[in-house]
C-alpha cells in the first residue's frame, strides 16, 4: 500500500503551488517523495520543502500560454519527463455580477478555466509519449455545484472545469488520466478575507458537518491519491473534499420558527 503512494522519481508540476491550497498540495507531493516544480507570478518568500528537499520555482502567469508552456518545458528539461500536473492556480475577488466589467469577467474565466486547459494540453503532449503516461488533476470548487453570489464568473469557470475534466478524460485515455478535486471551504492564510476574524471563521466552520474548514493538506492528500496507482481506474471523476457539504439553509430557518405563531 505504501509503495502505491511513493512518488520517488516522479515529476510533478503544481500551478500556483507557493501559497494557499497550492502550497498544501505541494507539501503533500514533496512528502510523498516527488520532484516538484511550482509556478506563480511571484516567488514565495519560503519555498515548499520537506527534509531539505525543496520545490523548484518557475515564474509564470499561467494565463499566458507561452508562460505555462515554459513551465512544462522546465520540468522536461530538468528531469526528462512529467508524471503529474495539478492545475491549482485560480481564484477571484468578490464582485457583484451586475457591475463586473467584461474585462474582469474574461480575466476570471481565463485564469480559472482557460489556463487549466492550456496547461493540460501542454502536459498531455509530454505524457502521451511516455510509456507510463501521466495524470492531470484539476482543482475545482463547490462553487461549481451551487450558486456562487459575488463570484459568479468564478463559479461558472469552475463548473466548466468539471466538464473539461470529463471530456479530456475521454479524449486522452488510456495513457492520461484526468480527474478533479472539488474543494469546499479551506482555511488558508487569506481565510480572513472571506470569513472574517477568528470568531467569524469558527462560525463558518460550525456550518460544516465535520465541524471545521479544510486544511490545504486535505486537498493535497486527495491529489496524491488521485495521482497514484491506487486510483488507476479513476478518470473523469470529481472528488468532493468538502467536509460533508453545507447544511441546507431551510433547516436553520425551520428551527428558528419552530413553535412560533
Amino acid at each position: 500500500m505504501a509503495d502505491k503512494l511513493d512518488f520517488s522519481g516522479k515529476v510533478v508540476v503544481v500551478t500556483g503551488g507557493g501559497k494557499g491550497v497550492g502550497r498544501g498540495i505541494s507539501q503533500c507531493f514533496l512528502e510523498a517523495g516527488a520532484e516538484l516544480l511550482i509556478c506563480g507570478r511571484t516567488r514565495p518568500d519560503v519555498l515548499p520543502s520537506v527534509d531539505g528537499r525543496e520545490a523548484v520555482f518557475v515564474e509564470a502567469d499561467v494565463r499566458d500560454p507561452d508562460a505555462s508552456a515554459a513551465v512544462i518545458e522546465a520540468a522536461v528539461d530538468s528531469h526528462g519527463r512529467l508524471d503529474v500536473l495539478v492545475n491549482n492556480a485560480g481564484g477571484a475577488p468578490a464582485t457583484e455580477a451586475a457591475t463586473a466589467s467584461p474585462r474582469f469577467s474574461e480575466s476570471i474565466v481565463r485564469l480559472n478555466l482557460l489556463a487549466a486547459l492550456n496547461c493540460a494540453q501542454q502536459a498531455n503532449v509530454v505524457m502521451q509519449r511516455q510509456e507510463e503516461g501521466g495524470v492531470i488533476v484539476n482543482i475545482s470548487s463547490v462553487s461549481a455545484l451551487r450558486p456562487s453570489p459575488g463570484t459568479a464568473a468564478y463559479g461558472a469557470a469552475k463548473a466548466g472545469l468539471l466538464s473539461l475534466t470529463e471530456s479530456l478524460a475521454v479524449e486522452w485515455a488510456p495513457r492520461v488520466r484526468v480527474n478533479a478535486v472539488i474543494g469546499g471551504m479551506v482555511r488558508t492564510e487569506q481565510a480572513h478575507l472571506h470569513y472574517g476574524d477568528e470568531e467569524g471563521i469558527a462560525s463558518v466552520a460550525a456550518t460544516v458537518p465535520l465541524g471545521r474548514l479544510a486544511d490545504p493538506s486535505d486537498l493535497g492528500d486527495a491529489c496524491v491519491f488521485l495521482a497514484s496507482p491506487m486510483a488507476a481506474y479513476i478518470s473523469g471523476a470529481g472528488l468532493l473534499v468538502h467536509g460533508g457539504g453545507e447544511k441546507p439553509a431551510f433547516l436553520g430557518a425551520a428551527a428558528n420558527t419552530s413553535g412560533s405563531k
